[in-house]
């Protein structure tokens, strides 16, 4: 406790600082939220330790206000140790966590608007569609413009055109606060098979013992791992604790929702990007109060003020949208581990595909390993087979057999012939190509030309339903030339997406009823359940869609998944690439079969001789594993050594040019690291932005973030160059 008097250092949510010193005007713990001010700017921050400054005490400034809430000391040491992990600034780790900036302040009168339920519009194009269901995403309360606008991603013009039409009405006021304080009760529905029940009790005495640990829930596809960590929440909670669940996206709650609520009597408290602002605040305040014991979330849920927190389960463990890139790079799931470790309490990992840094920690001990080997249900495994596509060449269609009009498919005449017999037998089709749009290449057959974005070093796609060339990187639009803008002769269309294999599967088969899956066509969580449903239903015969099929979703009737381009990843130059394509191939295998039928799964490589199409193939994933972790250790990569990227952009590429020469003249001589570079990034221009790369290696026990912060203490930062700094990355674009 620190006495009224006291100079304290305040750290305060910003990217740049460590804490500054203030008086306190009364008596306040370490952690304790209060406001201050910097250059007359508010800020919320914490109380971080005893101040060290040498100024004068006049120039002291006072606290402006000292709340009745606080962290815990395990979680300001784990603010200290993630920024020395990271080497993000405390004051940016703090900024992850008091990111409602107006948590503290009462609720503003602001003019909200309700969406009218009962009227009767005769068209809703999809603009409204987005805006409808951004207010399903809220539970259809009152919004703000502002929000309306943030989260459906629709112009002003189509909210002021549905406010003129009655679609959204003003409403007088909003609820002062809404209550999130559920209490939820083990509905008892639920009956664990052997395995599953081992792996319960497992977790379950650690909960009950008390202190850290860490427990891989590893389980093939359909094996029932959802309700073996419900088990370990209820189990916590009833014991008094806070539960977080952390998902990979929020897409994955659709049908995780239904299944929380059967278990546990009411819904769950949901945490993600696309909630209203006085959501985002109400919940924000429900967690720092003890309100909230139990919530579902993406990866900025684990910086929520949490009280008492019991348990972290971290599903799909292995999946890459656990790390931030953006606001400071981070990786969720080491976060969390790290967070349980200083306040002592047990985590719990769950994949059917574990990453290697995961597996890497059972073999030395650090993890506990919990496997569940069978289907819950009795289902059985999918067979998993490859088409041949040097012997089984993608066949020839037209759209209109009047004309000559013929294209050349992407589909085996072979895996046309096994959905044929799938639909014959009035059972559902999953087809997968991780490419989104209609063509990946738009090119001169003449001259070679092909369309690129003007600010980013990649190509463009033609995204047929935008009638337009997309970058997929920032988002700029373009309109198809007729022509080639260099010499006037025609341009192709190359490579198939997404748009283009559901143009040859209604050639193929007419009378199918299909739909479209990816982040260009699943505008909002309403639009997943939406397609969800109608799959549940029957009412739709193939399903063809990106990553986003991959994850988590339960279609009992889906029997067949055919894997168009089975060899996209295989060949990357990132060293993890092998486990990735691993990863995502047998999570899409594992859609298929999941209700009575027994499922069948079909590659079509080029590559069927490969090393992780041939373990897929004989569902031999400890051996792919094993074998790639080998070759990792003897390459010395992560998890066998560490890397920390450092990543120099300018919008000038002389100045980026220089800065380099200069920052690599001035890299420091360390022993047991190895600095490479500079050399000019993958992609060397995103938005406008040049990039150079610089890559600081290591073997598995080097402290290279010491050598790393000492690296940067020396540079001259010019004010047109930005540094970013990774350490292990996952993307080496």
């Amino acid at each position: 406790m620190f006495k009224s008097g006291t100079v304290v250092k305040v750290l305060i949510p910003n990217v740049v600082n460590s804490g500054y010193d203030y008086r306190l005007t009364a008596d306040a713990d370490l952690g304790t939220f209060v406001r201050v001010t910097v250059m007359n700017r508010p800020y919320i921050g914490v109380v971080y330790g005893i101040g060290d400054s040498g100024l004068n005490a006049d120039k002291i400034k006072n606290v402006t206000k000292i709340f009745p809430y606080k962290l815990s000391v395990p979680d300001l040491q784990w603010i200290q140790k993630m920024s020395e992990w990271t080497l993000m600034a405390p004051g940016a780790v703090l900024r992850l966590i008091i990111n409602v900036p107006d948590a503290f302040d009462e609720p503003r009168m602001e003019q909200l608007y309700a969406y009218n339920t009962e009227h009767a519009e005769t068209k809703i194009t999809e603009s409204r569609q987005m805006v409808i269901d951004a207010f399903d995403l809220n539970d259809n309360e009152p919004m703000s413009v502002s929000d309306i606008q943030n989260i459906s991603h629709v112009g002003p013009s189509v909210i002021k055109t549905m406010i003129s039409r009655g679609m959204l009405v003003p409403t007088l006021s909003r609820k002062l606060v809404q209550s999130f304080a559920y209490n939820y009760a083990d509905v008892g529905n639920i009956q664990l098979n052997a395995e599953q029940q081992s792996a319960a009790d497992k977790i379950g005495a650690d909960i009950a013992s008390g202190g850290f640990s860490v427990n891989l829930l590893d389980g093939i596809t359909g094996s029932g791992k959802t309700q073996v960590y419900f088990d370990a929440a209820w189990r916590a909670y009833s014991a008094g604790k806070s539960v977080l669940l952390l998902m990979p996206e929020i897409a994955l709650t659709a049908q995780f929702i239904k299944r929380f609520e059967s278990r546990f009597g009411m819904p769950p408290v949901v945490w993600h990007s696309n909630l209203t602002a006085a959501r985002r605040r109400d919940i924000w305040r429900g967690v720092l109060n003890g309100d909230i014991r139990m919530l579902v979330g993406t990866r900025s849920a684990l910086f929520l003020p949490w009280q008492n927190l019991g348990l972290i389960v971290v599903d799909e463990e292995h999946d890459s949208s656990y790390k931030q890139e953006d606001m400071g790079n981070y990786h969720g799931r080491d976060m969390a581990i790290l967070r349980a470790k200083l306040s002592g309490f047990p985590v719990v990992l769950a994949s059917a595909t574990p990453s290697e840094e995961t597996m890497h920690n059972i073999e030395l001990g650090r993890f506990g390993h919990l496997v569940l080997r069978s289907r819950y249900g009795g289902a059985e495994l999918p067979r998993i087979e490859t088409i041949d596509l040097r012997e089984y060449r993608p066949t020839e269609y037209s759209m209109n057999s009047a004309t000559e009009d013929v294209r050349p498919g992407a589909l085996s005449q072979k895996l046309c012939d096994e959905i044929a017999s799938t639909l014959e037998k009035h059972q559902q089709v999953m087809l997968f190509i991780n490419r989104r749009g209609f063509a990946p290449i738009v090119q001169c057959k003449k001259c070679g030309w092909v369309a690129t974005c003007d600010d980013c070093s990649c190509g463009m796609t033609y995204h047929k339903r935008l009638g337009k060339l997309l970058c997929h990187v920032c988002g700029r639009t373009m309109t198809l030339p007729e022509k080639c803008p260099d010499c006037g002769n025609e341009v192709s269309m190359r490579g198939a997406g997404l748009e283009k294999i559901e143009e040859e599967v209604h050639a193929k088969f007419p009378n199918a009823r299909t739909a479209l899956v990816s982040s260009d066509t699943i505008i909002s969580r309403g639009t997943l359940e939406r397609l969800v449903a109608k799959m549940e239903s029957g009412e739709l015969d193939i399903i063809i869609g990106t990553q986003i099929l991959a994850k988590g979703h339960h279609f009992p009737n889906l029997t067949l998944v055919g894997v168009v381009d089975s060899d996209m990843g295989l060949f990357g130059t990132d060293f993890r690439s092998a486990e990735h394509t691993f990863q995502q191939l047998f999570q899409v295998a594992g859609r298929a079969g999941r209700g009575k039928i027994a499922g069948r799964v079909l590659l079509q490589t080029y590559q069927p001789d490969h090393p992780v199409i041939k373990a897929i193939c004989a569902g031999n994933r400890d051996e792919f594993l094993h074998n790639d972790m080998d070759a990792r250790r003897a390459a010395k990569m992560p998890p066998f050594g560490q890397l920390i990227a450092i990543i120099i952009e300018s919008k000038k590429e002389s100045v980026l040019k220089q800065f380099c020469n200069d920052l690599a003249m001035c890299a420091p001589n360390a022993n047991g690291a190895k600095i490479m570079g500079p050399v000019m990034a993958q992609m060397y221009q995103v938005r406008g932005w040049f990039r150079m790369r610089f890559l600081v290696a290591g073997d598995e026990r080097a402290a290279l973030q010491p050598i790393v912060k000492l690296w940067m203490a020396r540079a001259v930062v010019p004010s047109n160059v930005r540094i970013k700094i990774d350490v292990n990355p996952q993307n080496f674009m």
